[in-house]
């Protein structure tokens, strides 16, 4: 992206689930906006995962000392993965979300 641009996360689809538009690398952190309608696959990133729904609604799981969490999230609210936490979104319907996590994390 160049230096200034404004983004409409509202305008940005993708031919496929997951597809992201690359925002920012800051030194080795990417930001990217994804879109989705179908969820994601369970995870444990290698570091701190920030997660922001910009549009729609996500319900995210979670596993803490073995057993199974969820959590509805909507517009504007925040999942924040610690290293270790696995984790799976599961989008209701389409949804935009703001991803802030280690480069080259699954």
């Amino acid at each position: 992206m160049s230096a200034g641009q404004v983004v409409r996360s509202r305008d940005f689809t993708a031919e496929r689930a997951w597809d992201a538009l690359d925002i920012a690398d800051l030194d080795g952190t990417t930001v990217r906006l994804h879109w989705t309608d179908q969820p994601y696959i369970w995870h444990v990133n290698d570091g701190c995962e920030v997660f922001v729904v910009l549009d729609g609604a996500v319900e995210m799981r979670y596993r803490e000392a073995g057993r199974e969490q969820r959590v509805l999230l909507g517009v504007g609210d925040i999942f924040y993965a610690e290293v270790g936490c696995e984790h799976v979104a599961h989008p209701q319907g389409a949804a935009r979300i703001l991803v802030v996590e280690r480069e080259g994390s699954v």
